[in-house]
């Protein structure tokens, strides 16, 4: 594929604000994508009574993190039951869940034995490189 025709595809993601884009003809594919940095804003809080509340609790243990970007599944099928719960516990090597990245199926696998304490996505989540996808005990 040539130059050219890569850049007619970047100027069509542009010009129709697509995210992603693949295009495939004769032996030759190409599978873009475009990174939409996300820009806070922060918007001045008017100060209140305070209030007691009780103390956040601070996370702690170990967390599984995403090999990849991806789409997260937490089970083999719609209809079989999830790869993990909340307080099961799970070796090293164990199968934590599925990411789906250029539509191969990758297993996300325990780097430890331990706990559930929290999964911290839900099914179908698109998901980081790096993201805590799951929570141990600590």
């Amino acid at each position: 594929m040539d130059i050219k025709k890569i850049r007619e595809l970047v100027d069509l993601m542009e010009e129709k604000d697509l995210l992603n884009l693949e295009y495939g003809h004769d032996d030759n594919y190409i599978s873009l994508t475009r990174n939409t940095a996300v820009q806070t804003v922060a918007v001045p809080q008017v100060a209140a009574a305070p209030v007691a509340a009780p103390a956040a609790k601070t996370p702690s243990g170990k967390v599984e993190t995403s090999p990849m970007v991806g789409v997260f599944y937490s089970a083999p099928s719609p209809n079989d039951p999830p790869f993990v719960k909340v307080g099961q516990k799970v070796e090293a090597g164990d199968t934590l869940g599925i990411i789906e990245a250029m539509k191969i199926m990758n297993p996300l696998e325990a780097t430890q034995s331990g706990i559930i304490e929290e999964i911290l996505v839900s099914n179908a989540e698109v998901v980081e490189f790096g993201q805590p996808v799951i929570r141990y005990k600590a």
